[in-house]
């Protein structure tokens, strides 16, 4: 398999791998990525770049403009999660308790080699460039503040990508429509009438209805969802009862549910509304649901996938194929709510292990930094095929 990548980017090989490196070291938590936001706008300074920082709470936002003409942002983000490293690395995090377990390092050392390359590009004639550089993806929504914040004022189209773990170096992983499903959360709570454990007469025990809740529950994946559709529905953590001779008044349970589209994501929803209130008047039990949407799923536009793939084949030749899909969640998806964009994703699988041996959100999670080489050479492809 040969992989072309852009001589711009070979030459700025060992810068990309030190700043995947350092923030790799240095990881911090979404909206107190404080030092990241620093060293990006130190970069950003010493390549000529413009910018502006403090976006969207903790992010930083800069902007090439070569001449008229279109308006091209390009997202990484920034946040690490709250987690141990227990790999061996030399560059393991120095932050006790963080760890940058999802790529989100390698994403911010693309962007800032795209950006030192084009900060120097003498061929381009006409457009802008904006990267943007986002707080808190892992949860904290940040994609919603920057956009508050005008960070897609003027912008045409927009582009983020993934390293992904899920596809070796090499492939790059891109379709039109869903590729990140919606994740939403709730918490469920079960009011009954506690007694003792040897007279259950005249009581409403919590767990037993608990138990029936979870079978029904299911019933909405497996006989409510189109087969040849995705979607899932989780819980994740239950709480519930005193002692082995107390029947217990209360049980209370967390999960989430996941869906490609708006459309399963409602249904969802509406039927768990219904079966909780069918449960709720079988055992004469309260059952109360707090129910929270968070990202919406993740829907490329047409014509920008048909842009990276023109981008990606040119690097990767056939290996611009379908992506390894997951029910996770990304906020990439607010941006392309507003404006048409593509997410995609870099295979990144550590050449010496076989694929899932160090999955996303482990805590020996590695790449293979090669990966960050191939991201960056398509994104440059994308902004001179873009500007001709």
């Amino acid at each position: 398999m040969k992989i072309n990548i852009r001589k711009e980017i070979a030459g700025l090989s060992d810068e990309i791998y030190y700043y995947r490196r350092h923030f790799h070291k240095y990881p911090e938590l979404s909206f107190k990525e404080f030092k990241t936001a620093e060293t990006i706008s130190k970069y950003l300074k010493d390549f000529g770049i413009k910018h502006k920082k403090n976006v969207g709470k903790t992010g930083v936002v800069g902007e090439i403009y070569f001449g008229p003409g279109p308006t091209i942002a390009l997202r990484a983000d920034m946040d690490a999660l709250p987690m141990q490293e227990k790999g061996s690395l030399d560059y393991k995090s120095r932050n006790d308790g963080v760890m940058h377990a999802c790529g989100h390092d390698g994403h911010m050392a693309i962007l800032l080699g795209v950006a030192k390359s084009l900060s120097k590009n003498n061929r381009i004639k006409k457009g802008t460039v904006k990267f943007i550089f986002q707080p808190a993806e892992e949860g904290g929504g940040g994609a919603r503040y920057m956009i508050e914040d005008g960070c897609l004022n003027g912008v045409d189209e927009i582009y983020g990508l993934h390293l992904w773990n899920y596809q070796k170096y090499g492939e790059v992983g891109l379709k039109t429509g869903a590729v990140m499903a919606s994740a939403d959360i709730f918490e469920i709570e079960i009011l009954g009438k506690g007694g003792h454990g040897a007279a259950p007469q005249g009581t409403v025990d919590a767990i037993v209805v608990a138990s029936h809740l979870i079978n029904i529950l299911q019933t909405v994946v497996s006989r409510n969802t189109d087969p040849l559709e995705n979607t899932v529905l989780t819980i994740g953590k239950i709480k519930g009862g005193e002692n082995f001779n107390v029947i217990s008044d209360n049980v209370i349970m967390h999960g989430t549910t996941r869906a490609y589209s708006e459309k399963n994501r409602q249904m969802i929803k509406k039927r768990m509304e219904e079966i909780i209130e069918g449960i709720s008047n079988s055992f004469n039990a309260i059952i109360k649901i707090k129910y929270k949407e968070g990202y919406p799923p993740t829907v490329n536009h047409d014509l920008p996938v048909q842009n990276v793939l023109l981008a990606a084949k040119d690097i990767v030749g056939d290996q611009a194929k379908s992506p390894y899909l997951s029910m996770g969640g990304e906020d990439f998806s607010y941006y392309l709510q507003k404006i048409p964009g593509c997410f995609f994703f870099v295979g990144s699988a550590p050449e010496k292990n076989d694929i899932l041996s160090t999955p996303h959100h482990c805590s020996h999670f590695d790449i293979d930094e090669r990966s960050l080489l191939v991201g960056a050479s398509v994104y440059l492809n994308l902004i001179e095929n873009s500007f001709k």
